[in-house]
């Protein structure tokens, strides 16, 4: 079994990011200055997760605005799909919001993105409303999804759970 390590983006990672940026968005997605600017934001936090050979198969940012977070952007490289690697960098944010203190974690995703969306309510979050027009390639529709109280038994537990079920597949999650 193949074993990941979650680290702290640095601009080191941005050309191996914005590869895997262009794969997944080929028709709209973020510039490497993007990038560079959200590492430079005090209210964002970026992560990869490398594999053994330390090359980046995925990342996720979010911003925690007070007691909320908004995850900004997750992709995986198409080749490393289906390997649990996304369900891996939310993890990640999620034992962040922890610390952090966060209550709510949100998000919005393509309407047609059936694999995120099934991925992000087996975290337990629900559709709470829709962006209309929102994807500038091509008008899509977003789904806006929010998480109850994550320190309530019920998100604690499904967290728990999933993260026992996930964590073989892990090196460590460094900083």
């Amino acid at each position: 079994m193949k074993k990941y390590e979650i680290v702290k983006m640095t601009q080191n990672d941005i050309d191996d990011v914005f590869a895997i940026e262009e794969l997944v968005h080929p028709n709209h997605h973020w510039s490497k200055d993007s990038f560079y600017n959200e590492l430079a934001n005090n209210l964002a936090s970026y992560y990869c997760v490398k594999n053994e050979e330390a090359v980046i198969k995925g990342y996720i940012g979010f911003w925690q605005i007070i007691d909320e977070a908004h995850i900004t952007t997750l992709a995986v490289h198409p080749e490393c799909r289906r390997n649990q690697l996304g369900q891996v960098l939310l993890i990640k944010t999620i034992e962040e919001c922890y610390k952090n203190m966060i209550k709510y974690i949100t998000l919005e995703v393509r309407e047609s993105n059936l694999p995120a969306i099934l991925l992000y309510e087996k975290f337990l979050f629900e559709s709470i409303g829709m962006r209309k027009n929102y994807y500038q390639d091509n008008g899509e529709n977003a789904i806006i999804m929010f998480t109850q109280n994550i320190w309530y038994d019920k998100f604690k537990n499904n967290f728990m759970k999933i993260k026992e079920g996930i964590n073989k597949i892990i090196v460590s999650y460094g900083e």
